[in-house]
């Protein structure tokens, strides 16, 4: 199948939320929701990437389509575990209730409901759709608790004495909330809580994700509809630190929060423990054009997530940072699987990569990617970190379609999608020094 370097992409047509990402038996899975009849977003299946060190991808095929009522459109987000060895997959199952008839990939005004499933696999490549699928939670009916229809996404982990799951959902469609599930044996699931934030932090919540770090608890989520301004993506990826009671499965939500990436592109991430014990983030980035190449969407570079104090940090992965391990001169720049820029930046100074523009403004990273995001209405193009309070050393992955810049190892990160950047590199200020990192493979 295809093999992929460093970011990957959809092997063709259509990709958005990563699923599944579980380091098993050898491998980095990290499956993802996949439209596999055209570079559009339809009826979700899982398509499926494999990698030993985060760095080389191969695609898989399929892992999961539609084979039964509670998904019969569409095998939606989910999470992956591993117990006695075995990988079991919890997703969301989609079933219409008015089709569109002139899109049987759509349905009409939202009709539709959605389920809890579970599957699993000895060897985490083989799933059987037609007979091994399983609702552990059913449509939920009580209006009050969260919604029939806006109810998704289940994060599952393994508390001290059982296991627990988090839903996305709503309230009546006015607010986002979380719903947390206990269960001895992966089958039966009772519900335990909720925790929410009101109105102003979006009416829906995709994507949760709980987890603990050695330095404190942190809870990802995508709200949609954060944003109020006249911009396109309104829906975003925040972060807090929170607590969390696992024997009331009460949680403990901050008002302020920070968001996953500056660049206000990525969406819905889902995180891992790698074989070295760390914490590790995947997530999709937003695309608004198909590629020359025919397909769309792609996911960032893996992230270690760490939490000191309130801050939580997204470092560059170890992985990642060693695979571009060879010093080139700017001359020897080649698109390939493209490269790393290292450099520091003064007050008022930039440095053009290809078009993108990294500048820094007082005690703030800016971007502007006008040059090489043009004619997309509503777009974002100017973006800009909160105060840096550690200093103002850059690593930037530069990839033919994603440039993603990251501020003191992590502190805050940039990433913007792009179209037609070049193989240029220029600086405001004269001696400026930009080192430039390639892969052994891609030197040339």
């Amino acid at each position: 199948m295809k093999q992929q370097k460093l970011h990957l992409k959809a092997p063709d047509n259509w990709v958005n939320d990563p699923n599944g990402f579980i380091y098993y038996k050898g491998y980095y899975h990290l499956f993802y929701q996949y439209f596999p009849y055209g570079p559009r977003w339809g009826t979700m299946h899982w398509g499926h990437a494999v990698s030993r060190d985060l760095v080389n991808w191969e695609h898989k095929g399929l892992a999961l389509y539609p084979s039964r009522r509670e998904d019969q459109n569409g095998c939606f987000s989910g999470s992956a575990i591993e117990v006695d060895g075995r990988m079991y997959l919890a997703y969301t199952g989609v079933r219409y209730e008015v089709v569109n008839p002139e899109d049987p990939h759509t349905c009409l005004n939202e009709q539709f409901e959605s389920a809890q499933l579970m599957i699993s696999s000895e060897d985490g490549f083989d799933f059987d759709n037609e007979n091994g699928k399983e609702v552990i939670i059913p449509p939920i009916m009580d209006a009050e608790l969260g919604g029939r229809t806006h109810t998704r996404d289940p994060k599952i982990w393994r508390g001290k004495d059982a296991w627990y799951l988090v839903l996305g959902s709503t309230v009546n469609e006015q607010y986002g909330e979380l719903l947390f599930y206990r269960s001895e044996d992966l089958h039966t699931w009772t519900y335990m809580d909720k925790a929410w934030k009101g109105p102003d932090y979006g009416w829906m919540w995709e994507c949760p994700d709980y987890f603990e770090t050695e330095g404190g608890k942190v809870l990802l989520v995508s709200p949609m509809k954060l944003l109020k301004n006249d911009e396109k993506e309104k829906n975003q990826s925040i972060c807090f630190p929170v607590e969390f009671d696992e024997e009331t499965c009460r949680m403990e939500i901050p008002d302020e929060y920070t968001f996953i990436d500056y660049g206000l592109d990525l969406y819905a991430p889902q995180t891992t423990v790698d074989a070295e014990g760390r914490r590790v983030m995947e997530a999709w980035l937003r695309m608004p054009e198909v590629t020359e190449e025919g397909w769309i969407g792609m996911f960032c570079s893996p992230r270690v997530v760490e939490r000191r104090g309130s801050h939580i940090y997204f470092r560059m992965h170890p992985n990642i940072r060693g695979a571009y391990s060879k010093e080139i001169s700017r001359g020897q720049l080649s698109s390939g699987d493209g490269y790393m820029a290292v450099f520091d930046l003064e007050d008022g100074e930039s440095v053009d990569i290809g078009g993108y523009v990294i500048s820094r403004k007082g005690d703030h990273i800016c971007t502007d990617r006008s040059r090489v995001y043009p004619g997309f209405e509503g777009a974002h193009l100017l973006s800009e970190t909160p105060e840096l309070k550690e200093g103002f050393h850059l690593e930037v992955l530069v990839d033919k379609n994603l440039i993603e810049v990251y501020a003191n190892d992590g502190e805050y990160v940039v990433s913007s999608v792009v179209y037609g950047i070049t193989d240029e590199i220029a600086c405001s200020h004269e001696g400026r020094e930009v080192r430039i990192y390639t892969t052994e493979e891609t030197e040339k």
